[in-house]
């Protein structure tokens, strides 16, 4: 990783989220700031005019309860398309004191962002200052949600497509000390209305501990993997179970997600076997295998899948990202050593244009989606050029042709 490229930026914090801001959560004040006069350079409040082809990203994370002196905080970041650079330094931040972001689910309607913390999980507003973008700001809402209160630190959040439904999911952490023996965190899988905090499901025995959730395109199915047993889908509306997603030989479930542009979505899920990353396929009909590709070597640390399912991306603990075509499952592009440490987070922007990665060497990167299709057509021109040129050789030394 070269620390000079301009779509890769050290922020002083390790990072364990990363996230893409819904535009909707750009809203416009009672009484916006008029727009510059044409050829102005600046929005007239001092502050420079911002490219309709730039987009914030969120980050998460610190250095947790210790004394390392690295601050707990949500960071906003601009990217720029034309220049294809993320901002020098965070746009926006908010400090969570002694409570380390480890986790976040940023709401797709606009309405905020849940973060879990070490013992519970907080929610936070979008603030906007004014109508430019670099002035969007966090704010810790007034808003205590007691439901989510005391549930210990929550592995893995989750909002549905609509914002309707937020899952999350923990682990059972066992506590020994002068003879008094507990859990300390449930690892319960809970899934509840938004914003109501109505309770759809409350299970106490879905994992021993919930890695990844993730919602069917259509919101009626959630899927979770964790440590040890078979990943399940859950029926939103009737609460129950309704498949398991078994493993095969010596296989670790990692990370799960739809597809989102079929009418019957694929499920990925990733696994590892041996040193081996794969990723798995299943059908969403009758909840079958369909296939299994080793994609990489190393662990996998990260997974997504781009909103036009088209994509597919992995990071691995040596710190590169891969993204793969799922038309083929061949990989399409790597990026060696994207980051100097594993890759913590990736997430495609809404477009799939783009891919947001983190780290915990507290690196933010964004990944320029390259056009295979435009790429592997001038391919063949090249070869295809090629070829004549040889044939033409041939066929003049062997004076076929006069």
């Amino acid at each position: 990783m070269a620390d000079a490229d301009a779509n890769c930026k050290k922020y002083g914090v390790p990072f364990y989220g990363a996230s893409w801001v819904p535009p909707t959560a750009i809203r416009s004040e009672p009484n916006p700031t008029p727009p510059p006069e044409q050829g102005d350079e600046s929005s007239g409040d001092g502050s420079p005019s911002i490219s309709d082809d730039s987009s914030l990203v969120l980050f998460a994370g610190g250095g947790g309860e210790g004394r390392s002196g690295i601050p707990n905080a949500l960071l906003l970041a601009r990217f720029d398309f034309a220049s294809n650079s993320l901002s020098d330094h965070p746009v926006a931040r908010l400090g969570t004191g002694t409570d380390l972001p480890y986790r976040m689910a940023v709401h797709p309607g606009g309405d905020g962002v849940i973060c879990s913390l070490p013992n519970n999980c907080r929610y936070f507003e979008w603030e906007t200052v004014s109508t430019d973008v670099q002035e969007l700001g966090l704010i810790l809402s007034d808003r205590v949600i007691d439901e989510l209160e005391d549930v210990g630190q929550q592995l893995a959040l989750k909002f549905n497509y609509d914002g309707s439904v937020l899952a999350l999911g923990g682990e059972i952490i066992m506590l020994f000390d002068d003879l008094i023996f507990g859990a300390v965190q449930d690892g319960k899988l809970r899934v509840f209305k938004w914003p109501s905090m109505e309770i759809i499901l409350d299970e106490a025995n879905s994992h021993a501990s919930v890695k990844d959730l993730d919602f069917s395109p259509d919101g009626k199915f959630l899927v979770s993997v964790g440590s040890g047993g078979p990943g399940r889908v859950w029926d939103v509306t009737s609460s129950k179970p309704v498949a398991s997603l078994p493993k095969e030989q010596d296989e670790v479930f990692g990370f799960c997600r739809f597809s989102r542009n079929d009418k019957n979505p694929v499920l990925y899920i990733t696994s590892m076997r041996g040193q081996g990353g794969s990723i798995v396929r299943w059908e969403t009909s009758s909840w079958k295998r369909v296939s299994t590709k080793q994609v990489v070597r190393d662990p996998v640390c990260a997974f997504n899948v781009s909103a036009d399912g088209k994509l597919l991306a992995v990071g691995t603990i040596q710190g590169d990202v891969l993204i793969i075509n799922s038309a083929n499952m061949h990989v399409q592009n790597v990026v060696r050593k994207a980051h100097l440490g594993l890759v913590t987070a990736l997430m495609f922007s809404e477009d799939s244009r783009a891919l947001v990665s983190a780290s915990l060497d507290s690196s933010a990167r964004v990944t320029v989606i390259k056009d295979a299709k435009k790429n592997g057509f001038s391919l063949w021109i090249v070869v295809l050029v090629i070829l004549l040129a040889i044939a033409g050789y041939y066929v003049k030394t062997e004076g076929i042709l006069p």
